[in-house]
């Protein structure tokens, strides 16, 4: 890859710290790539160049972990359902939702609430002494 300016480092990683700080904000909006660009005041392909180049990843692939990061908040909260935390990351296909949680953390949405369902065991420190055994 050629050596990039000064001038346009700096200008990809404002354009990529803006892209940033809008999809924390907004992850559980119908958010797009040309959505961000205009807002941010760039091109489509400005944005795509700032992603892979400051932060090493694509736009759908960093919202996808915005997204499936606080859903793992929520479902670790428990006090919502699936379905609610489906909603509440911006997806509207409860299934669409449990197959991207499944790629992304490995396991399923259930089975991530109920292994954290587990953890706080895990920090008492009788652990031992209450049958269950930390993995």
């Amino acid at each position: 890859m050629p050596i990039q300016r000064p001038s346009t480092i700096s200008h990809r990683t404002s354009l990529f710290d803006d892209a940033v700080a809008i999809v924390e904000s907004e992850y559980a909006t119908e958010l797009s790539l040309d959505d961000i660009a205009r807002r941010v005041a760039s091109s489509r392909r400005q944005l795509q160049r700032a992603y892979a180049e400051i932060g090493d990843t694509t736009f759908r692939d960093h919202l996808t972990s915005v997204r499936m990061d606080k859903a793992a908040e929520l479902l670790s909260a428990r006090g919502l359902t699936i379905r609610e935390v489906a909603a509440r990351v911006g997806y509207r296909q409860p299934a669409q939702f449990a197959k991207a949680f499944r790629r992304h953390h490995g396991v399923s949405p259930s089975d991530f609430r109920a292994t954290r369902r587990l953890a706080p065991a895990s920090r008492f420190d009788g652990a031992a002494h209450s049958g269950y055994v930390a993995a």
